[in-house]
């Protein structure tokens, strides 16, 4: 039962770790991999002289610790209020509605953001302009893309991680808030003392997890969403890569590129792994 799938992931997943050479070489495809010019290191050399290569690192880590961040706070504050809310069917239409973002697709989703947040026609700028602000252009200022990026992935993603969180909630012993109960508690104590306290360990679970996601900023989102205009703030390691590999054929340097972001992610993840397993007994297997 597992070979089909086993041979699937050697053929799309294994096989092509093969073209990592390519970072050594200067590469011609009419040449092949074989037939290409072997320069060592030279292409990480020309990584490390660009001059915007450390800006792009920034923005990497600055927009996904964000996300991270920001993906671990509004499930849990969701979760939370949509545990005290009695009537199932209202408390089950809701999660069905935050849910729904996540099974769109980043190129539908960074539409409707267009359209949102246009300087000239979008809701959210004539709302602004309503209540006597000046229209901001958000998908092309600097200062407000990143921020963008951040709350339109929470926006998309934070319903998956809200139904997580309500599975560790319905997990809890109700006798504990009986005898928080008796101890008298009232309700936001029996949040802060026995509802917090029972999802901390998925909480540090995941949190320690995500550790190796710290060089994915997203590149659908991103893609979809960003400009020349914004890329001071807004390019990151994936497009990066995208743009010297496929526009710009310089396929060498952004293998390395590639590869170096690949090693990285390598250590967090093994680095999460392990604190997951230390603080949470977390095994993969």
């Amino acid at each position: 039962m597992l070979l089909p799938g086993v041979i699937l992931v050697f053929i799309y997943a294994y096989v092509p770790m093969a073209g990592i050479v390519i970072a050594f070489e200067k590469f011609v495809p009419i040449k092949g991999v074989f037939g290409s010019k072997w320069i060592g290191l030279g292409n990480f050399r020309y990584v490390a002289d660009m001059p915007t290569i450390a800006e792009v690192v920034r923005n990497t880590i600055f927009i996904a610790s964000m996300k991270i961040v920001a993906g671990l706070a509004m499930p849990i504050a969701a979760a939370l209020l949509l545990n005290e809310v009695r009537k199932t069917f209202v408390k089950k239409g809701i999660q069905t509605l935050i849910y729904l973002p996540h099974f769109l697709s980043w190129i539908i989703l960074s539409g409707i953001l267009l359209d949102i947040l246009s300087p000239s026609e979008g809701i959210v700028n004539r709302i602004l302009q309503a209540i006597g602000f000046d229209s901001v252009f958000f998908l092309g200022d600097n200062r407000w893309f990143p921020y963008v990026l951040v709350v339109s992935d929470v926006w998309k993603e934070f319903g998956f991680g809200t139904i997580v969180y309500l599975a560790a909630i319905t997990g809890i012993n109700p006798v504990l808030y009986e005898a928080a109960v008796m101890d008298g508690a009232n309700h936001w104590r029996q949040v802060w003392h026995v509802t917090l306290p029972g999802i901390v360990p998925i909480v540090v679970l995941l949190a320690t997890l995500s550790l190796g996601n710290v060089l994915n900023g997203g590149f659908e989102q991103v893609f979809n969403l960003y400009s020349p205009s914004v890329y001071k703030s807004g390019d990151i390691l994936d497009t990066l890569i995208y743009r010297m590999g496929i526009l710009d054929a310089q396929y060498g340097v952004a293998t390395a590129i590639g590869l170096l972001k690949s090693v990285v992610s390598l250590v967090l993840i093994s680095t999460s792994y392990y604190l997951a397993y230390r603080l949470a007994n977390y095994r993969i297997f």
